[in-house]
C-alpha cells in the first residue's frame, strides 16, 4: 500500500495558483493539447488559475539539446532514420539511464525554469518531459528549494505511443484510451496513478454549430453540394495536390471540397489557380485556421493522416474518416483504431482515395449509403468533448491539495524523513 504524506502550507486568501506546461513543438499537437487546457482552465476557473506553456527544450536547456524541436522535423522526413531513433529508445532499459545521462547535462536549466515560474503544479505534454523534470522537482523539493509539488503527465498519443511518457515517479498520468493505459501499467506505472478521459480537445469542440446550410453559406461553401474536408496539417503536407486532382476527375462538379494547406502558402496558390465553374471541382483553399471545429461541422466527411488530435476531433464531429498517411511508429495503431471500430477507412493511393469518397457520398447506392451514415453515428459515440474539462478538474485538484499519494513528492519527502528520523504524516 502507497503511504500518502500530507504537506502543511498556508496560502493566502485569493492568490493565484501557477501551472506550468511544458511541451515541445516536435509536431502541432503537443502546443494545442497544452492550448486546449490552458482554455479549457480559462474557461472553467476564469483567473484563478495563471498557466504557462513552456517549450522546456527549446528555452530552458542548453545547445545541442534546444534545437530538439528542428532535429524531430528532420527526422519524421526520413522514415527510417525516425524508425529507428524511436525504437532504439523505446525500451525502459535504454530510455531510462540515457534520460538520466541528459539530465545531468539539461537539469540547471530546468531548475531554471521552476525557479522562475514557481510553479503549484507541473504538467507534461510531450513524451521527453517526465523523466528530467520529476528528477529534478524531487531534488529540490527534498532540499527544500520547493514546496511538495504534484507532476501530471497527459498523454497526447491516442493508441501506440513512445514509452518515455510513462514514468512510475508522476502524480497521475491521464491517457485517452484503454490501449494507452495498458501501456502505461506495462511500464510499471500503478492502476491508481492513471485517469482515462480522452484527448484534450479544444473547448470550441463540446460548443453547439449553426445548422449546417447556415454554416456552409458563413464559409462561403454550396450549402447543398456534398462536401469533403481534406487536411494537410500545419505544414500542409501530405499527397494533397494530387488528391485534389484524383477528386476532381472522380467526382466533377458533383461534390466540393475543403482544403485545409497550414502554412504551405505555394500549394494555396496552385489549388486557387486550378479551373472553376460547371464540370470542374468546387475547392475552397484554406491556409492555417483556427475555427477547424466549423469546418468538420460543416463537412461530411475527412481525409486526413492518422495524427491523435485530427481522429479525435473528427469523432467529436461525427465524420467518417478516410486516412491517407501517418507518422511512422506513434501513429502506426490509430489506423486499426479507426478501421477496427468501423469509423472510417485507411488508403494512401489518391486515385484509389477519390474512389472511396465517391462510393461515400454519391456512387454507392441506398446500402453504403445507410453505412456511411451509421459510421459517422459510431464516430460521434467515440468522441468525447468533455475530456479537456474532466482532465482540467482533475489538473485544479492536483493544483489545490497538498496530498500526494504518488509522485515526486512521496520519495523526496520519505527520504527526507529518513534522514531525520521523524514520522510522516499518513492521510
Amino acid at each position: 500500500m502507497v503511504r500518502a504524506f500530507v504537506w502543511c502550507a498556508a496560502v493566502k486568501d485569493g492568490e493565484k495558483k501557477r501551472i506550468l506546461i511544458g511541451m515541445s513543438n516536435t509536431g502541432g499537437g503537443h502546443k494545442a493539447s497544452a492550448e486546449a487546457i490552458k482554455a479549457a482552465f480559462a474557461e472553467r476557473y476564469g483567473s484563478k488559475y495563471e498557466i504557462f506553456i513552456v517549450d522546456l527544450w527549446k528555452e530552458h536547456t542548453p545547445a545541442p539539446f534546444n534545437t530538439l524541436p528542428d532535429s524531430y522535423s528532420f527526422l519524421v522526413k526520413n522514415a527510417f532514420l525516425w524508425r529507428f531513433t524511436y525504437e532504439v529508445t523505446n525500451p525502459r532499459l535504454i530510455h531510462v539511464p540515457y534520460l538520466s545521462v541528459i539530465g545531468s547535462f539539461v537539469a540547471a536549466g530546468v531548475h531554471g525554469a521552476l525557479d522562475k515560474y514557481q510553479p503549484d503544479l507541473v504538467v507534461s505534454v510531450h513524451p521527453l518531459m517526465q523523466h528530467i523534470p520529476i528528477r529534478v522537482m524531487r531534488e529540490r523539493i527534498r532540499n527544500g528549494v520547493m514546496p511538495p509539488t504534484n507532476f501530471a503527465t497527459v498523454v497526447t498519443d491516442f493508441t501506440t505511443c513512445h514509452n518515455t511518457w510513462f514514468c512510475s515517479g508522476a502524480t497521475r498520468c491521464f491517457v485517452p484510451t484503454e490501449f494507452c493505459r495498458q501501456l502505461a501499467v506495462s511500464n510499471g506505472m500503478d492502476p491508481d496513478q492513471l485517469v482515462m478521459h480522452g484527448l484534450p480537445i479544444r473547448p470550441a469542440f463540446s460548443r453547439p454549430l449553426p445548422p449546417r446550410p447556415k454554416l456552409r453559406r458563413s464559409l462561403g461553401m454550396d450549402p447543398s453540394l456534398p462536401a469533403v474536408l481534406l487536411v494537410g496539417g500545419g505544414e500542409g503536407m501530405g499527397a494533397l495536390e494530387d488528391t485534389v486532382e484524383q477528386l476532381g476527375r472522380r467526382l466533377g462538379d458533383r461534390c466540393q471540397v475543403v482544403v485545409i494547406c497550414g502554412r504551405n502558402k505555394r500549394l494555396q496558390e496552385r489549388l486557387r489557380a486550378r479551373p472553376q465553374g460547371p464540370g470542374h471541382l468546387p475547392l475552397v483553399v484554406c491556409g492555417f485556421v483556427d475555427n477547424i471545429h466549423e469546418w468538420m461541422g460543416a463537412c461530411d466527411t475527412i481525409i486526413t493522416k492518422a495524427g491523435p488530435g485530427t481522429i479525435a476531433e473528427a469523432l467529436i464531429a461525427g465524420l467518417p474518416i478516410l486516412l491517407n498517411g501517418n507518422v511512422p511508429c506513434q501513429e502506426e495503431g490509430n489506423i486499426p483504431y479507426v478501421v477496427d471500430n468501423r469509423v472510417g477507412a485507411f488508403e494512401t493511393r489518391p486515385d484509389r482515395i477519390a474512389g472511396i469518397i465517391a462510393n461515400w457520398l454519391l456512387e454507392g447506392g441506398p446500402e453504403q449509403r445507410i453505412e456511411f451514415e451509421a459510421m459517422g453515428r459510431r464516430a460521434k459515440s467515440l468522441g468525447r468533448p468533455k475530456a479537456v474539462y474532466q482532465i482540467v478538474d482533475d489538473l485544479a485538484a492536483l493544483a489545490d491539495e497538498p496530498f500526494f499519494d504518488f509522485g515526486p513528492a512521496v520519495e523526496a519527502l520519505a527520504g527526507r524523513r529518513a534522514a531525520t528520523g521523524a514520522a510522516p504524516a499518513v492521510a
